[in-house]
This record gives structure tokens, C-alpha cells and sequence, in this order.
């Protein structure tokens, strides 16, 4: 687990294929205002360079891996239980009203999973990828019932929001996606929407 800054805890989830050097401009973009950052280390080759190539290999990999689940609809990835950790850890550690998680991408649905736990006060879903947008679950959520139960119940009784981020055009977090958040979180889920259509600049 990489770690920066001082403050308020943050978990950053980095996306495929790993901990790129835009990621970790990110995560240092969040420490400089204001936070403490945790990084951990889930696939691919710190500090590589983004290419195709590396990207498919690390979405093979992430697909073979018993701690990811890329085509469960309805029960997270096993990884969720370890980050829900980290999350207790930074918590108990820091103190305040509890942590923030970014997960991006693959990466993107595990704040969600993590929002279950009392410790996670603000997740943050851009582009959530999993399941796998394949025909029949194009709208997953890639968490259990009993953690969506639990995620509802805590934006309802706790006054926890979910932000989502997505592409328009991005097929591997479609519409239906972000609809059935809608329907889980009524007015505690907040959608960011940026239109990626053809000729938008």
C-alpha cells in the first residue's frame, strides 16, 4: 500500500492495467489538498507507462485472479473484503466521520462494496466496469444483495451519497448501469455524466 499526505483518509483503487504515472499524479493530486491517500498495489507493474499491450495483459491477468470476479453480477470481487479492511485500518488510525474511497474502472464498483462498511463515508464510482458489459449484465452492480441492502440503508439512515462518473459512449460502463444506482439510491446517488459522443471536443 503506497501512502502520501496528511488529513482525512482516502483509498484510491486504482485502475487497469496498474498504477500508471497519471495515477499516481492523482493520488498526489489528492494528498496536496488535504488528504491522506492510500494506494494499495492490486495488479500490474508500479509506475509502468499506460500501452495497449500492457493493458491487455493486465486484463487477462485480472481475469484468471481469484481475488476478481469480472463477470459477477450479483456478489463483489474477493479482493472488496481486504479493501473494507483498509478502509477499518485508515479509519481507526485518522478518526473523524470516516474515509473516502475512489475506485476507477475495474476498480470502479469496489466503492461500492466498500460503502457497506460504517467505516467509508464517501465512494466515489468512475466508470465502473464490472461485470463485464456483456449481454444480461449490462446493468450489475458487481455487489452481493445483502451489501447493496446494507449500502441503501446507510445513504438513507447515515446520509451517505454515492457519486458516479461515466463516459456516454464508454460500452464498458453502459446506461443501464448508472439506472439501476438510480433505482437502489433514489436521491443520495449522484450522477456525473460527460457526453463522449462523436465530435464532441
Amino acid at each position: 500500500v503506497y501512502r502520501r499526505g496528511e488529513g482525512p483518509g482516502v483509498i484510491v483503487m486504482h485502475e487497469i492495467p496498474g498504477i500508471t504515472p497519471q495515477v499516481a499524479a492523482f493520488s498526489s493530486r489528492v494528498a496536496a489538498a488535504g488528504f491522506t491517500v492510500f494506494m494499495p498495489h492490486l495488479f500490474g507493474t508500479p509506475g509502468k507507462p499506460y500501452s495497449a499491450g500492457y493493458n491487455l495483459a493486465s486484463i487477462a491477468r485480472a481475469c484468471v485472479a481469484r481475488e476478481f470476479s469480472v463477470l459477477a453480477s450479483r456478489r463483489a470481487s474477493p479482493i472488496t473484503d481486504w479493501l473494507r479492511a483498509l478502509c477499518r485500518h485508515a479509519h481507526a488510525e485518522l478518526g473523524g466521520p470516516g474515509v473516502g474511497c475512489i475506485g476507477m474502472c475495474l476498480t470502479g464498483n469496489f466503492a461500492l462494496a466498500l460503502m457497506a462498511d460504517p467505516s467509508v463515508m464517501a465512494p466515489v464510482l468512475s466508470q465502473p466496469s464490472l461485470p463485464f458489459a456483456l449481454p444480461g449484465l449490462r446493468d450489475g452492480l458487481h455487489v452481493s444483495e445483502q451489501q447493496l441492502r446494507r449500502a441503501v440503508e446507510r445513504s438513507r439512515d447515515e446520509d451517505v451519497s454515492l457519486l458516479a462518473l461515466r463516459f456516454t459512449h464508454d460500452v464498458m460502463c453502459p446506461a443501464a448501469r448508472f439506472e439501476s444506482l438510480r433505482e437502489a439510491f433514489g436521491d443520495q446517488f449522484e450522477a456525473v455524466e460527460i457526453d463522449s459522443g462523436p465530435g464532441n471536443r
